[in-house]
């Protein structure tokens, strides 16, 4: 982990940083075993508490968003649950799709209980490389765009599963020969899913926001891997 976050945005109110892949948001019964957290980590980097908007999946890198003040915790959490937040994800998938498309696709939490869940997608860019994994001689990649209209558990990464195009680096829902090979081979494990960017109605002033993050290290490189054949 980083010794330090790079700070994407910062006022009075709010901050947002781009958390790296492998790191959780904060302490749960789902990561009781992990040693760091996000929310401890920027709290000891900027001397202050910090209060965190929204859940970024412990896999997954880029903007994740905090409250500077206790009294907008709530209303910066309320963007997000009345969907006044704009989320915008890049993730390196297998194989090609369609340019564009929506999933309407019920997901189950993990209480049991189903609920809807919708992504809208669009394909930025296509790749195919000479991997030979048994039933071609190459394999291909689509870099996509990917517009979470729900905030489910799981949700992107589920739903490009239930498409039959997983997210590279994507365990339990992903392609294990793919996975496999891009650790192997690549020495790359890491999910390919990135948060791009944030846009939302600052919860003071009103003034629309737009947070965008770069992307990791890891995902750069499995990006150039896909782009090159390498």
């Amino acid at each position: 982990m980083p010794e330090s976050f790079n700070i994407l945005y910062r006022d009075e109110a709010i901050i947002a940083v781009n958390k790296p892949h492998g790191l959780a948001v904060h302490s749960s019964k789902i990561h009781r075993n992990d040693e760091q957290f996000a929310l401890q980590l920027l709290r000891d980097q900027i001397g202050q508490k910090v209060y965190p908007a929204h859940r970024l999946d412990k896999k997954t890198s880029g903007v994740l968003l905090f409250s500077l003040q206790k009294e907008l915790d709530g209303p910066t959490q309320m963007l997000f649950a009345n969907d006044q937040v704009k989320k915008t994800y890049h993730a390196i998938v297998r194989g090609y799709l369609k340019p564009e498309g929506e999933i309407n696709y019920t997901l189950t939490n993990l209480k049991g209980k189903k609920q809807e869940a919708i992504t809208r997608y669009k394909v930025l860019n296509q790749f195919e490389i000479s991997i030979d994994l048994g039933l071609f001689p190459t394999s291909r990649y689509s870099l996509v765009e990917l517009y979470p209209q729900t905030g489910r558990y799981h949700q992107l990464r589920k739903h490009m599963a239930h498409l039959m195009h997983p997210i590279i680096g994507d365990r339990p829902h992903g392609c294990n020969k793919q996975n496999k090979y891009w650790k192997d081979v690549f020495k790359l494990d890491t999910m390919m899913l990135h948060a791009k960017s944030l846009e939302f109605p600052h919860p003071l002033s009103n003034e629309v926001i737009r947070i965008s993050a770069p992307y990791s290290i890891d995902f750069q490189r499995g990006l150039e891997i896909v782009e090159r054949g390498i």
